[in-house]
């Protein structure tokens, strides 16, 4: 009910958020085109939001996305060049179209409302939101959900005009990145999402949240087989998009093989625990007598800042001299570690850690990263399907068979890769007959079409085209049926969209007789 009374209250008084972002940009050092674009993104997203709620559903409200769009800008961005052609600016980004620069709270962009709703999504979004005992994947899949997110946000702008449902696939940033994210939005819904995204403390163990959520909502093998697949391809994607991480990744994994190796002969691995704790007390004396000297302080502060780029220079000696002594800490903590490594219960521990961190490590060996990619997104496909029909079997009402119709259509228009989306792969056809077969035998049940025929096959013939259509409402969608010599056809189409005709297969043999709506005729199939 409060829900409710607030959407009425904002009815009765309409924020102007025109003149609320107005407000923020006057304080804003941004130029007239920086202003005028995120204007124009504005005016953009307040006539296109109604239509993406529509088709996507359970997504935030208008008035949520509007706010957190000017908040965005607000907190997080000091400085936005809009780049032309040729100018200074256009050698910084050299083949890039944007730059984000989230220390400085600077962004640099071509003239593109999409690239710069990405950059402003971008620059609000903190590196690591998964904690640090969580070796590889903290990082890699801390990326996956935050560009996941990034393109998300953009959606509204991209594919929608106040008119239209236009997905242009080579326009999203990442397909890959953009799939993985729409599964986990479509699995755990967008409030668990925002929340994790914008967690700032790592009180909450998300993972362990996660886990919980999906083997609450889908089951204990579910869990473990989408939490597997979305790790691999976090770890894939990173080898694929970033070369530098790759090198990293690679050097990790050698580190990690000689561990593993010592691991297994004692007087060996004991051999290689006095050794890091004696480099680790060698580099503690050093700290100490550079804090108690002033000329090796002076010296310190002088060798580190000519390593360091200007945004990320000490500022100060006494600011040194802090950083130092934290980085003793850290070494007397690392040295504690080792000597905790002792102890035959922490050495099982450290282990597993190690052979649990080497499978994502052996990841680097894999030459041909797009065909793999495809084989892990395939397999992620299949169980999304799979916990569909979970989510299929627990549904009580007509409200929810609605926007399970519309989750569904969404889902299958997906883009999978740039030149198929997820209805067209085939191999996921079966997985995604029977999901389909069980959605609309869960809609009839519940009476939400009119009855177009006696004959099964034939009504699912025929509705099973909904989920290949963009007009925005399902609900207005009206349809008619041809026969054209031996071939019968059906044709969607509401008052703004008519849609070309589709043969229906496997029709040829049957007689007039077993429909229930007239040929020729154009009918709403909702009831």
């Amino acid at each position: 009910m409060p829900k409710k009374k607030e959407k009425l209250l904002d009815k009765i008084v309409k924020k102007d958020y025109n003149n609320e972002l107005e407000m923020i940009l006057e304080k804003k050092a941004f130029d007239e085109s920086a202003k005028n674009l995120l204007l124009s993104i504005l005016y953009k997203i307040e006539a296109s939001y109604k239509d993406y709620e529509k088709v996507k559903r359970h997504v935030k409200t208008k008035e949520e996305y509007i706010q957190d769009f000017i908040k965005m800008i607000q907190e997080n961005c000091d400085n936005i060049t809009i780049c032309k052609i040729h100018s200074k600016e256009s050698e910084i980004l050299g083949n890039k179209s944007f730059l984000v620069e989230k220390d400085t709270k600077r962004i640099i962009c071509y003239p593109i409302e999409r690239k710069l709703l990405y950059c402003i999504a971008k620059i609000s979004k903190h590196d690591e939101i998964i904690k640090n005992n969580y070796p590889i994947i903290c990082k890699t899949l801390s990326n996956t959900i935050n560009i996941g997110n990034n393109i998300d946000t953009v959606e509204p702008l991209r594919d929608f005009n106040g008119y239209s449902w236009t997905t242009i696939r080579n326009e999203i940033e990442s397909i890959d990145y953009n799939l993985i994210y729409q599964n986990l939005r479509i699995l755990l819904g967008y409030d668990f999402l925002k929340k994790w995204i914008n967690n700032r403390e790592f009180i909450i163990d998300y993972i362990e949240v996660l886990k919980n959520r999906l083997e609450e909502a889908y089951g204990v093998k579910n869990q473990k087989d989408i939490l597997k697949v979305i790790e691999i391809l976090s770890v894939l994607l990173e080898l694929k998009y970033n070369p530098n991480e790759k090198r990293i990744l690679e050097k990790e994994k050698v580190e990690t093989e000689e561990k593993l190796s010592k691991i297994d002969d004692k007087e060996k691995f004991i051999e290689m625990l006095t050794k890091q704790k004696r480099d680790l007390t060698r580099k503690i004396k050093l700290i100490d007598e550079t804090i108690n000297n002033k000329d090796m302080l002076q010296k310190e502060y002088i060798k580190r800042n000519e390593k360091l780029p200007l945004k990320k220079k000490i500022f100060s000696v006494r600011i040194l001299s802090k950083q130092m002594i934290q980085e003793r800490e850290e070494k007397l903590n690392e040295i504690e570690k080792l000597n905790g490594l002792l102890n035959p219960k922490n050495f099982i521990a450290y282990k597993k850690e190690l052979e649990e961190k080497y499978e994502y490590l052996k990841l680097v060996e894999i030459k041909d990263l797009d065909k793999e990619i495809e084989k892990e997104m395939i397999k992620l496909q299949k169980i999304v399907l799979r916990c569909y029909k979970v989510k299929i079997k627990q549904i009580k009402n007509k409200s929810e068979i609605i926007d399970m119709l519309y989750e569904f259509r969404y889902y299958m228009t997906l883009p999978f890769n740039q030149n198929n989306n997820i209805n067209e792969i085939k191999e996921i056809q079966k997985e995604i007959t029977e999901t389909r077969k069980a959605l609309l035998d869960k809609a009839q049940a519940l009476k939400i079409f009119i009855e177009l025929s006696k004959n099964k096959e034939i009504t699912d013939g025929i509705l099973k085209n909904i989920f290949d259509t963009r007009i925005i409402s399902l609900e207005d969608i009206y349809i008619k049926l041809t026969k054209e010599k031996d071939k019968f056809y059906v044709q969607l189409f509401d008052e703004d969209v008519f849609e070309e005709k589709i043969e229906l297969e496997n029709f040829g043999s049957i007689n007039k007789k077993d429909l229930e709506i007239k040929l020729n005729k154009k009918i709403k199939i909702f009831e």
